[in-house]
């Protein structure tokens, strides 16, 4: 199948590792130019240098994105270079504990700067014309309120939810799809569930007795709805909470 994103310009926050990392590859399998960014300085030259080596078009960032004059630039710079045609806000605090300063982490991370990101692109997006996208990393904890300790993780996300619709309502008429991609347990060696697995934990097991898959999945696949998302065969879904948890959540979603 022809995504048509095949020298389309893409930027992704996040794009070292996981998911973020997958979301790269995904792109650049389909032929894209891809910007990406990440805290980590010497990991981003590493994955760059990588891609790069497999004939990938693309250019990588070391950037804090709650630095926002830094994260302004970083966006204006590759749009300087020919345009964004689609922006992915793949950055997240992940678990951060149940304090004040969890809270103010998460909030600041993955409601403020995702928020400001999507500001920051949207005006290159608008100028790319009929089919660009913006899509925004969530997860399927927005969805149910669960047992365990409590996290700011799943309510940071859940903000997200809104701001999503409304900004695909108000962008559909001007050429812009917005899109979430909620991801459920995805397992990779390394990652939390990954650790998890490794020391059996009960939770662990627990989790993933509880998908009717009976197991759980990978970053490539979630990666796939993204750029599945992306691409001119989903031209007419805006404004969707995708859900990508092998039928682990209950809630139904009408």
């Amino acid at each position: 199948m022809d995504l048509g994103l095949k020298n389309k310009r893409v930027l992704i926050t996040g794009g070292t590792k996981s998911i973020g990392r997958a979301i790269v590859d995904a792109f650049l399998a389909e032929g894209a130019v891809v910007g990406f960014c990440a805290r980590d300085k010497n990991l981003v030259a590493e994955r760059e240098k990588e891609w790069q080596g497999q004939q990938g078009r693309v250019t990588g960032a070391a950037l804090d994105v709650t630095d926002d004059p830094a994260l302004k630039k970083w966006i204006d710079g590759f749009a300087a270079q020919g345009g964004i045609d689609h922006f992915i806000a793949n950055v997240s605090a992940l678990g951060t504990d149940d304090s004040p300063a969890g809270w103010r982490k998460s909030i600041e991370i993955d409601i403020v700067s995702t928020v400001e990101s999507v500001r920051h692109a949207m005006p290159h997006l608008l100028k790319s014309g009929q089919g660009a996208t913006c899509t925004i990393i969530g997860t399927v904890s927005l969805n149910e309120a669960g047992p365990g300790p409590v996290q700011p993780y799943r309510s940071v996300k859940a903000a997200l939810v809104p701001f999503v619709k409304s900004l695909a309502i108000d962008m559909a008429p001007k050429g812009v799809r917005v899109n979430m991609v909620s991801p459920g347990s995805i397992l990779e060696d390394g990652n939390t569930w990954g650790r998890q697995r490794d020391a059996n934990s009960e939770r662990y097991q627990k989790t993933l007795a509880r998908n009717p898959m009976g197991r759980m999945g990978t970053p490539q696949e979630v990666a796939a709805c993204v750029v599945f998302l992306a691409g001119t065969t989903a031209s007419f879904v805006s404004g969707a909470n995708f859900i990508v948890d092998g039928a682990i959540t209950t809630r139904v979603q009408y």
